[in-house]
């Protein structure tokens, strides 16, 4: 007999209860959906009641209601966690207070809306900071999160959205995350929450339609997120059922430079393509005498500096190398490393190509072509950051 809904809840109430129950470090759990109004908040509060029910010590952290009366009503009779109020501009806001979560030390912990940036001056910049803070101190998370958030998916994200999502999440978090579900809505059924009035005030509800949740970029959206939810079950197959990690002889070397553009595109693309594949990767970068750091405008060291976090947050290793000969350097440590492909961006042809010189990235495939390495050039029109 197939079982309801209901007892398909139970036993994932009692998934998470189990892992609470074995190890120090915190726990964490994350709902992720497609988009704002599919339930993620409202899940979340009904797995708090369920574990209050078995006297699970839980308490709010952090809900963001957004005047919906549903997810507020359901809030009643969950402990809260006091806020910290926060003067900032003239005005007293308030934040999720993490000193006083960890003096409480609840058992399980809900912060809603992990990609949310704090209030500056707060400890920490990004509430997913805080979750971590939270998590390495022996507290149980739960938390939720839109797909449009994740760091690797942003390039997509704006080319479906037409916008660039500033908040944003490193993949790395997901990856932390013990439990994954994709709170799944059909477009269809998000579109009637939409119009019914549960998801935005009335008055935003014909611009929402007009833009971000027009119907083709909802349906791409839930592709984005239910590939991210089966890529997540994968990776932990790989790590607990396989005992490994990655996939030995299928590492990914990014190569970039302090040129400015594609940097940030090339780094997220090989995210994806490390994370699909189960693939360790690497971010590499080569600096010839050109590119010395008395001969680079400080703007360019930024972009690099930038670039070098951003691979970190998504899970790379980063290399930096000083040598004469770029490609030969790449090429040599792609072989010392078991590296099985190399990502680079599509030259640009200047005058010394058409006088017959070699671009860099000619100049590599020349030198892999009788290697097992193959080499992934990302076109102008893919490599551009906005």
């Amino acid at each position: 007999m197939s079982k309801t809904e209901s007892e398909r809840k139970e036993e994932a109430v009692n998934r998470f209860l189990g892992l609470i129950r074995k190890s120090r470090r915190g726990k964490f759990k994350l709902y992720i959906g497609m988009a704002a109004g599919v339930g993620k908040t409202y899940r979340m509060l009904e797995e708090a009641h369920q574990l209050l029910e078995k006297d699970i010590d839980v308490k709010i952290g952090i809900i963001e209601t957004h005047g919906r009366k549903e997810t507020a009503e359901l809030t009643e009779g969950i402990p809260r966690i006091p806020m910290k109020e926060v003067f900032y501009k003239g005005k007293e806001l308030k934040e999720m207070d993490v000193e006083v979560i960890k003096q409480n030390k609840p058992e399980v912990v809900l912060v809603d809306e992990l990609a949310h940036t704090n209030i500056p001056g707060s400890k920490n910049e990004k509430r997913w900071q805080d979750v971590v803070e939270l998590l390495n101190a022996g507290i149980n998370v739960i938390s939720t999160v839109n797909i449009q958030h994740l760091e690797s998916l942003n390039n997509d994200v704006e080319q479906i959205t037409d916008v660039n999502v500033k908040e944003r999440v490193p993949d790395t978090v997901l990856q932390m995350a013990d439990e994954l579900v994709n709170v799944d809505l059909t477009v269809g059924e998000l579109l009637q929450r939409l119009e019914d009035g549960k998801i935005y005030d009335p008055s935003k509800i014909s611009t929402a339609l007009e833009n971000f949740f027009k119907k083709e970029n909802l349906l791409q959206l839930r592709e984005l997120a239910l590939r991210e939810a089966a890529g997540q079950l994968g990776r932990k197959i790989d790590a607990e059922v396989y005992k490994k990690d990655a996939i030995t002889g299928n590492r990914i070397m990014v190569c970039i430079s302090t040129n400015p553009e594609g940097g940030k595109h090339l780094i997220r693309r090989a995210a994806r393509m490390a994370s699909s594949m189960r693939s360790e990767w690497t971010v590499m970068y080569v600096q010839s005498k050109e590119e010395s750091s008395d001969r680079v405008d400080l703007a360019d060291q930024r972009h690099l500096i930038n670039n070098f976090k951003l691979a970190t947050e998504l899970g790379a290793e980063v290399e930096k190398i000083e040598a004469e000969n770029v490609a030969e350097s790449i090429v040599e440590y792609a072989k010392e490393h078991d590296v099985r492909w190399i990502m680079m961006g599509a030259p640009k042809r200047t005058i010394w190509n058409k006088l017959g010189f070699r671009t860099l990235t000619e100049k590599v495939l020349h030198l892999v072509e009788n290697l097992n390495i193959d080499l992934i050039v990302v076109s102008h029109n893919e490599n551009n950051d906005h």
